[in-house]
């Protein structure tokens, strides 16, 4: 397993814990009704999206090798009872790792949380947060981090 993919599963964990919690009263089982694959809104930007649109605003043609990692910060997306605070999506690249998440004050919630996670570099757009905590990622500059965050502010204001 390759070290950004660790430290996305890992930040996943830490993530579930901290915004989810646990208990040790076991939750009843309750059938789950029939819903769509995706937990992400039906059209328009999605994490996978941004990830490519992100690299073409800033004149690259990838971001670098770019992975779906949601079940690191969905128990939906990782077969179990889904939370109000999953994250809809999670595109993790070499240069960033993309969060899409159900509403911005979810995305607000993470951005919060994980900002004191020592290492670990959370910025927020809308329902949207962007993420530099891997090895390779801490390797992108602020004024590549600060063109990001403004790409991704006009993506989101176009899908509007």
């Amino acid at each position: 397993m390759n070290t950004r993919t660790t430290s996305a599963a890992v930040t996943g964990a830490l993530l579930l814990l901290t915004l989810v919690g646990c208990t040790s009263t076991p939750s009843k089982s309750v059938p789950a009704a029939k819903a769509p694959a995706s937990s992400q809104p039906a059209a328009g930007l999605t994490a996978k999206t941004a990830a490519a649109s992100l690299a073409d605003a800033t004149g690259v043609t990838t971001l670098g090798d770019p992975q779906d990692n949601t079940s690191g910060c969905s128990n939906k997306a990782a077969g179990q009872e889904p939370n109000a605070n999953d994250c809809a999506q999670l595109i993790t690249t070499d240069t960033v790792s993309i969060y899409e998440f159900k509403s911005a004050a979810v995305a607000a919630t993470w951005t919060a949380k994980m900002s004191k996670v020592e290492g670990t570099d959370w910025r927020q757009v809308d329902r949207f947060a962007l993420s530099w905590g891997a090895r390779d990622q801490a390797l992108t500059s602020d004024e590549r981090r600060s063109e990001l965050m403004t790409a991704l502010k006009d993506l989101v204001a176009k899908d509007k």
